[in-house]
């Protein structure tokens, strides 16, 4: 049986795949809430496909809990924060599982991490902790760390067919817990050491942060000089090894947004592109807040509380807002001392945030002008009801608007 420890975006998947897949599962987590909803027969999210993976588990026999339970194998997919001052992982969370599985597991027990963490993290935390409580790594406690690799948005897709990478002490741990993730992925699972793991995983991210920070420093470079950054990457893309992304309001999620600082906390002095990189994308929501203040003094737009934010999202089409640039655009507008702007997203039914819309005709009625932050599809799909008003398109969902402004 298989303890997995945190049932947020990524335990609760893996937890629900590996149970339709026949493996006994129970899934632990804190918040009871939670817990209770997932035994009411309730996902906690949207994602595409997972009300179906979860009918399917708990057919298999899935089980939900806060309580952890005595077993053999436990998975830890618990949050890694940074401190956003020294850019370290915030091992806590990590830590704190590791320690409640101590208090119940067998001898000869192996712990999984999922979590993302920085390299040496399991080195620096996870192992004192477990010498500490008297136990023998190698013989009573096995490491493994198993970082996940898939987005919200595809989830399902990718944690069948994405390769995995499986950092174990021993070949021979490794290769158990290769079988148990070969027991639904249908991607290439490489065991490694457990340091090359945690720095691969992290790598991965922070490849994709560097890229994203090299688009959007081209963007504010050509919004400079008034030049058009879409027609200069697309023309620079057709370069046979060239392939710039598009720039964006910045980024966020759990992973590029955060994983990268791991590094520059650790090597401060090394990392400089990774530093700057991820400076550049922090900094795009207040360069969207000054293209809005551009725009209003441009057409003449006088009152903010006329200006909308279209998207709460950190992307399209999930109702994840980790780390959300529209969040961070209100916080910086709040650290300014103005406020007004008012936000619509279609996958956010709470109210989070002040003048929070839940219907799309009613916020587009009370505005003059849309910032579009996320391309949601609900937007693609209404174009036209864009035609009266002043339109913002950070996210370039329609380059041929001769009246819009972008980036």
């Amino acid at each position: 049986m298989v303890n997995v420890i945190g049932l947020g975006y990524i335990g609760l998947p893996t937890a629900l795949m590996m149970a339709s897949h026949g493996v006994e599962v129970v899934g632990t987590d804190y918040n009871a809430e939670l817990v209770d909803t997932l035994r009411g027969g309730k996902t906690t999210f949207k994602e595409d496909g997972l009300d179906e993976l979860f009918r399917q588990a708990v057919d298999a026999g899935i089980k939900f809990t806060t309580e952890y339970q005595k077993t053999d194998t436990y998975i830890v997919s618990v949050p890694t924060p940074y401190d956003k001052f020294s850019k370290k992982v915030d091992a806590c969370y990590v830590v704190a599982a590791v320690n409640d599985v101590l208090k119940v597991c067998p001898k000869g027990a192996v712990i999984v991490i999922e979590s993302t963490i920085s390299p040496g993290t399991i080195d620096k935390y996870v192992r004192p902790e477990i010498e500490k409580n008297g136990f023998k790594i190698g013989e009573d406690i096995h490491l493994v760390h198993a970082p996940e690799r898939i987005i919200p948005g595809n989830m399902i897709y990718e944690l069948l067919h994405n390769n995995r990478t499986i950092g174990a002490d021993s070949r021979e741990i490794g290769e158990r817990i290769k079988n148990l993730y070969a027991s639904f992925c249908q991607g290439e699972i490489v065991v490694t050491d457990i340091r090359t793991a945690e720095m691969t995983k992290v790598v991965e991210n922070t490849f994709r942060a560097v890229n994203i920070a090299f688009a959007n420093e081209l963007a504010k470079i050509c919004r400079h000089d008034n030049m058009d950054v879409y027609e200069i990457i697309r023309i620079c893309n057709m370069h046979p090894r060239v392939n710039i992304l598009q720039p964006g309001p910045g980024v966020g999620g759990h992973c590029i947004s955060v994983d990268p600082w791991f590094l520059v906390g650790d090597y401060p002095n090394l990392a400089k592109v990774i530093d700057e990189s991820m400076k550049t994308n922090d900094g795009m929501p207040d360069f969207v807040l000054n293209r809005i203040y551009e725009i209003m003094k441009e057409t003449g737009l006088t009152d903010i509380s006329r200006v909308g934010l279209y998207g709460l999202t950190y992307k399209e089409n999930v109702d994840d807002m980790r780390e959300s640039p529209t969040l961070q655009l209100l916080e910086s507008q709040e650290r300014h001392l103005a406020t007004g702007l008012k936000v619509y997203d279609p996958y956010i039914k709470k109210d989070v945030v002040p003048n929070q819309y839940h219907d799309l005709d009613k916020f587009l009625d009370d505005v003059d002008m849309v910032v579009i932050m996320v391309g949601h599809e609900e937007i693609r799909n209404n174009i036209s009801k864009l035609n009266e008003k002043i339109v913002l398109d950070t996210r370039a969902i329609s380059l041929n608007q001769k009246k819009w402004f972008y980036l």
